[in-house]
């Protein structure tokens, strides 16, 4: 890339900045950029306005590396565009066309600006194709980003609320487990377990598996994590919703637990109620007490 192309390109952009841009917009239309309605026109436009003014300025400093001092706007400013885009919902190819859809404009300029000198338009256009593809990709590293932030997010959001803590007697709590149980979900199930255990005083903490797919020897260990951390602060546990296929994997296995299961919620309920000195007995209608008293 020589500096000559890097100075012509920067010469014809500060000449026909508003052709180029009027280009670059209906360009963005026809390719559909409005069509989503996520992105209004009066903002896109904005958007493009920001991002020529501060890619003239760059190139005024005499280079196309994206990585200079100068371009620290420019990179600023798509990282930005990038963000919003990713948590508004852009796929990837609408955000890197905000940027790949502007060199048909730049070559159309160019080639009927630069005048006669073939080799210095074919170098212009090289420098500014060249500059557009790294700034293009640095664009879609940018969205990656935000991208997988919010995912990571999601994920942390979806699994606090997939392990509530069910205060379901006094001093008895159940937590419902549904899905994998990995390690940095039993960091969630753990923390809120414990803070359960000790907001509501509770002395037992049932955890149902009904809704875990499998148990493995890694799932076993999370589960013995969980009960052991929940006795430290007082708590005896109950493990409740072991299926057929389950056990018989969890023999196969070796797997202990080393703490009490039941079959069913209602199972390690009822122990859990006797433990307490409680116990669930079925109510005597009036007229089942009445027709005993005229026996």
């Amino acid at each position: 890339m020589t500096q000559t192309g890097t100075q012509v390109t920067s010469t014809l952009l500060n000449a026909h900045e508003a052709e180029v841009l009027q280009q670059w917009m209906q360009r963005l239309k026809e390719d559909g950029a409005l069509h989503s309605g996520r992105i209004r026109e009066g903002e896109l436009q904005t958007q493009c306005s920001q991002f020529l003014r501060l890619l003239r300025d760059a190139l005024n400093g005499g280079t196309t590396d994206i990585e200079a001092p100068g371009f620290a706007p420019v990179r600023d400013l798509l990282a930005d565009i990038s963000a919003s885009r990713a948590t508004q919902g852009f796929s990837p190819r609408e955000t890197t066309l905000f940027i790949f859809s502007l060199k048909q404009p730049l070559f159309d300029v160019f080639s009927r600006h630069a005048g006669t000198d073939q080799t210095t338009t074919l170098q212009a256009n090289w420098s500014i194709g060249l500059l557009l593809d790294r700034l293009g990709l640095y664009a879609m590293e940018a969205y990656q980003r935000t991208r997988e932030e919010l995912i990571v997010r999601q994920q942390q959001e979806i699994a606090e609320l997939s392990t509530p803590v069910i205060k379901l007697w006094d001093g008895i709590l159940a937590l419902p487990l549904i899905g994998t149980l990995d390690s940095q979900r039993t960091q969630v199930v753990m923390e809120n377990l414990l803070e359960s255990i000790v907001q509501q005083s509770a002395g037992i903490a049932i955890i149902d598996i009904t809704g875990v797919p499998t148990v493995d020897t890694l799932t076993a260990q999370h589960l013995l994590k969980t009960v052991a951390a929940a006795r430290l602060m007082g708590a005896d546990c109950i493990i409740s919703g072991i299926r057929p296929q389950i056990a018989q994997t969890m023999v196969h296995l070796g797997v202990e637990l080393d703490v009490i299961s039941k079959a069913t919620l209602a199972d390690a309920f009822a122990l859990a109620l006797a433990r307490n000195g409680r116990a669930v007995t079925k109510r005597r209608t009036d007229a089942g007490a009445s027709h005993g008293q005229q026996g």
